[in-house]
């Protein structure tokens, strides 16, 4: 009789746009294959071709009549296809999953960013994400001039959300601060400003902590 495989790991990247998260996200997926783990990554929103089909739709520029109701319900229907589809399947079969985003974008972005109630959110989340939990959310503080210049130093349009504005995203931002301090147990807040090499040798001694800590 076969053994069923011991459940994978939720390890999710998150911060403001241009906190270099993405970047993290390859690094700690390259170290990890190299371990010889098995390695999904993927994005929110997006990950699926449905979610990924309403990315689209909320990230276009055409689209800036948008509702914030509107989008958060498109982000939470991307975000349910994501876990049903994709991240559950895989963390039953033990793989480790690294997600660009999840739940604290929506508390930061929707909760801290566009005033909706967080009591909202909450429903709307639980809703979406069907019970899925990171196990561990790293959050990459960057300050908002040096997220914006790295954004012009890559020299793409921005998207709908890239082009909130300042304010906007000086209260992202500090939502991502209160939401690490206010949950610690769950979320590590890193200075997203230190050396590429070193942020990425503290998140991947953190990683291996938190599976050394499985039972």
């Amino acid at each position: 009789m076969e053994h069923e495989a011991m459940r994978g790991l939720f390890i999710v990247f998150d911060g403001i746009d241009g906190c270099g998260k993405s970047t993290q996200l390859a690094r700690a997926a390259g170290k990890l294959i190299k371990d010889g783990h098995r390695v999904v990554t993927t994005r929110e929103p997006g990950g699926t071709d449905i979610s990924e089909k309403i990315r689209s739709i909320i990230l276009s520029s055409d689209n800036g009549a948008m509702v914030n109701e509107c989008e958060l319900l498109l982000y939470a229907a991307a975000r349910a296809q994501h876990v049903r589809e994709k991240i559950e399947p895989a963390l039953r079969q033990g793989a480790m999953v690294l997600c660009d985003r999840f739940d604290c974008a929506t508390f930061a972005y929707q909760g801290f960013g566009r005033k909706v109630p967080f009591s909202f959110l909450e429903n709307i989340n639980t809703i979406a994400a069907g019970g899925v939990q990171p196990d561990v959310t790293f959050i990459f503080d960057i300050s908002v001039d040096a997220a914006s210049a790295r954004l012009s130093a890559m020299k793409k349009s921005r998207d709908r959300l890239e082009s909130g504005g300042k304010d906007f995203f000086s209260r992202v931002a500090e939502g991502y601060r209160t939401i690490a301090q206010q949950h610690p147990e769950r979320h590590v807040l890193l200075n997203g400003e230190l050396p590429v090499e070193e942020l990425g040798e503290r998140i991947y001694r953190k990683i291996t902590e938190v599976i050394q800590a499985r039972p």
